[in-house]
């Protein structure tokens, strides 16, 4: 088996907690097919395997959990069949939504250790466990405004169950947060200092396993209530919570984008936002919109459905293989966008991309 996923097990004895490793630090841990393949296919083996009492994940490295997806791939993908389908990419996000799916709807405890850089598809590897730890290094982004996707994954499920407006300022904005603001938004359980990941698996390694579900989980709830033993970051965002309602107040893109560009406060957190949205996809801020107000009261199922849909329209039109390029092949960060601004983008143009795609993949749920 290839080494971009060490697949292990913590403890001895007749129930053990399966571990999965992400092992490309040099590229921050990011996905590409075959990890994602490594990844579905234990998860599907361990949930039928009685002794396997919980699931444990991590990231080589000290900077990253999981920095997102190859796009590099995606964008050649994208690049070598116009209008699609674009194969690589669509079957990717088939797998990969597949794997979110199963980890949102695991039968056992999984925890994630979400240490350093969290985003874009590490987001959604972490946020469908149900144990999601946040160091003192970790910071959270949906940043795919900025080369024109969108926050998929599951975005469109678990941003929409943030406090007030903030899974729509986090999409529209690129902003990053740390730790403390994923505990209040919902995007993180606990808080540990990344040196106590040892104590944890000792404890885990220690753990006497049950074959209930609900008493594994109770074992995990326990190992991980731990005083940390470094106090956690100051928040950016309960603190500017009047500021980021007001600021995405509303069901009309064109006025929030005018608010956002006209803030002009000292704030520089906010500042950053704004520059974010500024610099980002105008036409991808109009997907990201239409699909978070869209599945709002989405199932998981519809949820994945949709943004499997959404993404392989995406796959098929040149506004993302351009923000690609800007970013991170010729990195000149000066991306040529279609539309200069939320109101140029047409509506037909807009509806074209939620429409059902000739020729892509299904979505397949285990259970």
């Amino acid at each position: 088996m290839s080494d971009v996923v060490l697949v292990s097990t913590i403890g001895e004895g007749d129930r053990r907690v399966g571990r999965l490793t992400l092992n490309t630090p040099r590229i921050l841990n990011s996905l590409d097919a075959e990890m994602i393949e490594i990844m579905l296919a234990k998860l599907l083996e361990w949930a039928e395997d009685d002794s396997i009492a919980a699931v444990y994940i991590d990231g080589e490295g000290e900077k990253a959990f999981c920095a997102g997806g190859d796009v590099h791939e995606l964008r050649r993908s994208s690049m070598e069949n116009p209008g699609g389908p674009c194969t690589y990419a669509e079957n990717f996000f088939a797998r990969e939504y597949q794997m979110n799916y199963v980890l949102f709807t695991y039968p056992k405890p999984v925890i994630c250790w979400g240490h350093g850089v969290v985003m874009g598809g590490g987001m959604g590897v972490m946020a469908g466990c149900s144990h999601r730890v946040v160091s003192e290094r970790t910071r959270i982004g949906m940043p795919e405004i900025t080369i024109a996707l969108f926050p998929d994954v599951g975005g469109s499920y678990f941003l929409n169950r943030t406090p007030g407006m903030v899974g729509r300022f986090l999409s529209l904005t690129s902003a990053h947060i740390n730790a403390t603001d994923a505990l209040y938004a919902n995007l993180g359980d606990v808080f540990l200092a990344h040196e106590q990941r040892h104590s944890v698996i000792e404890a885990l390694t220690k753990g006497q396993w049950s074959d209930d579900p609900a008493t594994n989980t109770a074992i995990v709830d326990q190992i991980l209530s731990m005083e940390a033993a470094i106090d956690q970051p100051l928040g950016v965002i309960e603190p500017l919570m009047p500021q980021i309602n007001a600021l995405m107040a509303g069901d009309n893109l064109n006025d929030i984008a005018d608010r956002l560009l006209g803030y002009e406060g000292d704030n520089v957190w906010l500042q950053k936002a704004r520059d974010g949205f500024a610099h980002g996809s105008k036409l991808a801020a109009c997907w990201i919109f239409r699909q978070l107000n869209d599945s709002a009261n989405y199932s998981l199922k519809e949820v994945f459905d949709t943004e499997l849909r959404l993404g392989a329209n995406i796959m098929r039109h040149p506004e993302f293989a351009e923000g690609v390029r800007a970013l991170l092949v010729d990195k000149d960060r000066q991306p040529k966008w279609q539309f200069a601004t939320v109101q140029d983008v047409p509506m037909d143009v807009l509806e074209s991309f939620f429409a059902e795609p000739l020729g892509a993949p299904n979505m397949h749920y285990p259970w």
